[in-house]
């Protein structure tokens, strides 16, 4: 496993497990093979790395089974992909939850959401995770995991005043590897990635959405790696069971970001 402090990847697919309420009683066989097929599409594409994205909404911490799911989801991807760098995101507001997932699972990296201030978001007011999570890292060995921290992630509103400059400098100074900054636009990312940098913040930082095979050269001229996951989609009407992505999606945004 790479050390905490390596670059992140420059391409990052977010690969969404299905809506536990949208599609409920969904099996363990099922979601094996969702995954599987999915990540398939992905590493045939050429995208170097996979982030697992758990949806289940929960006013706390995750729920134990949705941590063991995770946990086998993500260590079943790891054991046939052994190549690709793998991520976790959990949906709930859980600063251990993650890493626990990650280090059980062989995962590089975790993505948190609120890692540092105060936002408020549709299932209400959260409070940042960074010294949960930090002394969560230390506690379980999780050394080699490392945490991409949101910088005010465009689904919530800041309500503590502080500027994405002054949030991604706590961020770092509280133990982040690397930064997520998304806008409300592709352009209000690349002003953000551009203050962030002029406030002399160093720290990798990644644009966390609205990335196309047309921008995707643009996002990487300013940032070190992008999150993409719509623009790798089929078209509904193109869906087949649990196949989601698309290749040839796919192989036109890796060959727009230069592979």
């Amino acid at each position: 496993m790479p050390s905490a402090q390596s670059a992140p990847p420059r391409v990052i697919a977010a690969l969404h497990l299905p809506d536990p309420v949208r599609q409920p009683g969904l099996s363990m066989a099922y979601l094996e093979d969702y995954v599987l097929t999915n990540a398939a599409v992905f590493v045939r594409a050429g995208v170097p790395a996979i982030k697992l994205q758990d949806q289940t909404r929960c006013n706390g911490p995750a729920s134990p089974a949705t941590i063991a799911t995770m946990a086998a989801l993500g260590r079943l991807l790891r054991i046939e992909h052994p190549e690709i760098t793998l991520g976790i995101i959990l949906q709930a507001h859980d600063a251990e939850g993650p890493l626990v997932v990650a280090r059980a699972s062989g995962a590089s990296f975790v993505r948190l959401k609120v890692y540092v201030g105060s936002v408020s978001g549709a299932e209400g007011p959260k409070h940042g995770l960074a010294v949960a999570a930090r002394d969560c890292r230390v506690r379980i060995g999780a050394d080699g995991v490392a945490i991409h921290a949101d910088v005010h992630d465009r689904t919530t509103i800041p309500i503590d005043g502080a500027s994405p400059e002054q949030s991604a400098q706590w961020a770092v100074s509280m133990g982040a590897d690397s930064l997520v900054l998304t806008g409300s636009s592709f352009a209000d990312s690349l002003d953000r990635i551009r203050r962030v940098r002029a406030a002399g913040v160093a720290a990798p930082v990644l644009l966390g959405g609205g990335v196309t095979a047309a921008n995707v050269a643009e996002a990487l001229a300013s940032a070190d790696g992008v999150v993409v996951s719509t623009a790798l989609m089929l078209r509904d009407g193109a869906r087949r069971g649990p196949l989601l992505w698309d290749f040839e999606q796919c192989q036109r945004f890796m060959d727009a970001a230069g592979r």
